[in-house]
């Protein structure tokens, strides 16, 4: 899947969630985005690295540290 791809279904989704509000104004979207697409992104990438944090940390250009932080936040690791 390209970037473009990628961008287009979060724009898609985006122009849903909009229409779902009925002229409601959104509250703190930008983290309620990141938390849905942090979640999945970092299953995905746990899932192929076969839970090695360093190689997923690489693969995601973040601190190992960071990423034990955000796994952590998702409670994907305890």
């Amino acid at each position: 899947m390209s970037k473009k791809k990628v961008e287009t279904i979060i724009r898609d989704s985006l122009e849903d969630y909009f229409r779902d509000l009925r002229g409601t104004e959104p509250q703190g979207m930008y983290a309620m985005v990141i938390q849905a697409a942090e979640r999945p992104l970092l299953e995905a990438v746990m899932q192929r690295t076969q839970g090695n944090q360093s190689l997923a940390a690489q693969w995601l250009g973040i601190n190992r540290n960071t990423l034990r932080s955000k796994l952590l936040a998702h409670k994907l690791i305890k």
